[in-house]
């Protein structure tokens, strides 16, 4: 019988954020964790065969195996490109330099 260990599962949206805690075997994967958790019920959009995770801030794989006491992040996707929004930046604070 596997032993179990105690991890978190977390999501968040601006107005909403969701931290579930709960017990795995194991040996259980990031993605087996995301979907014991049940978090899909909260937030229905999460797909748990292709999230975006990580481990305390630190990107990881789905197939990873967690450890007792990891929090799995699952991560929303970026609304926009973070290297062209600094261009975008630049390039308007360098018109307002020219005025």
């Amino acid at each position: 019988m596997n032993e179990l260990i105690d991890i978190e599962v977390v999501y968040g949206l601006p107005h909403k954020q969701v931290l579930l805690s709960l017990k795995v075997p194991t040996g259980t994967t990031i993605e087996h964790a995301i979907k014991l958790s049940g978090i899909v019920k909260h937030f229905p959009e999460i797909i748990p065969s292709e999230a975006t995770v990580g481990i305390f801030s630190k990107p990881d794989k789905l197939e990873s195996t967690v450890k007792q006491g990891d929090r799995i992040e699952i991560y929303r996707p970026l609304i926009a490109d973070p290297k062209e929004m600094r261009k975008l930046r630049a390039e308007r604070a360098q018109q307002v330099n020219k005025s």
